[in-house]
């Protein structure tokens, strides 16, 4: 009976974060169109940063103000958890729901981007993580800090790039669903749409971890896999819920924006934190995932100069390198 009542919780908490999904991405939507701010904007910024703030908020938690070594671990874990997670796991299965609903004849099988606005992002990325990878072999706490300041800088450049696009968003877009009657909807209506939304997202995301967790002990599952796979799908499972929805809607922009603009400013702002309040001395494993990222967007990027688009099936084959880090953590 107890397995059950987990097993109803899985599906109660998936319904809360598809609920809070569609009320969130609606209410953005409407919020770019009424600031007429571009659609690349809108997933890398807006939402991106919307999803990304929550999960951001417990590096700034357990580092300034946690106690003992544990704050400094529990800190970077969070810091270089979300990147790895997003180049190596949701890109892919980005790719691979496109794969499925152009199966089910929902869509086509390629992806309608603007390529030069994801290759924005990616090299942005890049040049973010690049300084935070060397910052590790240089310890020098001087250095850490003008390397923070260059960090924030980088996204501050990015976001006025990205604001000076010239395609706005707004392109078929439904009713707000807190004003379906109005034409052009309330900037208060907006706003309280996109937070009931984002309460959804986190609380969806909350009792998905709760109902893992307390399934992993009663069926006695490894912690280990535990923390390698439930809890940092719960921790991206606002960013994947909402591009899975807008790649389902065939907003193509919206939803790898929505990715690689979490990834842009996961690689800096939340990294210039670390710089800042820790000694950036990190074990291999964590060397390891940010180099895996730096990989898995490497091979993204050569496949815009290669053939100038995305292969979804190409894509795909990302998710090598996350399986092949478990292999490698399981096999420690």
């Amino acid at each position: 009976m107890t397995v059950l009542l987990y097993v109803l919780l899985f599906f109660v908490s998936v319904a809360v974060t598809l609920g809070g999904c569609a009320l969130f991405t609606n209410g953005i939507e409407w919020l770019g169109k009424r600031l007429k701010v571009p659609e690349g904007a809108i997933g890398s910024i807006f939402a991106a940063v919307g999803t990304t703030l929550p999960e951001t908020s417990i590096p700034v938690i357990a580092i300034f103000f946690g106690t003992g070594q544990e704050r400094t671990e529990v800190g970077l874990g969070a810091i270089l958890g979300a990147p790895f997670m997003l180049s190596t796991l949701v890109l892919p299965i980005l790719a691979g729901l496109l794969l499925l609903y152009a199966g089910l004849g929902k869509r086509p099988p390629q992806f309608k981007l603007h390529y030069g606005e994801v290759r924005t992002d990616l090299l942005f990325f890049l040049a973010a993580y690049g300084i935070a990878i060397g910052c590790a072999f240089v310890p020098s706490r001087p250095l850490h800090y003008v390397a923070a300041g260059l960090l924030v800088a980088l996204y501050l450049l990015y976001m006025k790039i990205k604001f000076s696009g010239d395609q706005e968003g707004g392109e078929g877009l439904a009713p707000l669903l807190f004003s379906r009657r109005s034409a052009v909807p309330s900037y208060g209506a907006i706003a309280a749409q996109a937070a009931v939304g984002m309460a959804g997202l986190i609380g969806g995301a909350h009792l998905f971890v709760t109902a893992a967790k307390a399934m992993a002990a009663t069926l006695e599952v490894s912690p280990l896999l535990l923390a390698l796979l439930i809890a940092p799908l719960a921790t991206e499972l606002p960013e994947m819920s909402n591009s899975f929805l807008w790649l389902y809607q065939k907003k193509d922009t919206l939803a790898v924006g929505n990715v690689t603009g979490a990834m842009v400013f996961q690689g800096t702002f939340p990294v210039s934190l670390g710089l800042i309040g820790t000694d950036w001395s990190l074990a291999s494993s964590a060397l390891i995932t940010m180099e895996l990222a730096m990989v898995a967007v490497g091979m993204s990027l050569a496949q815009l100069f290669w053939g100038g688009r995305w292969r979804p099936w190409l894509l795909g084959s990302g998710a090598f390198l996350y399986l092949g880090f478990m292999v490698f953590l399981y096999g420690r």
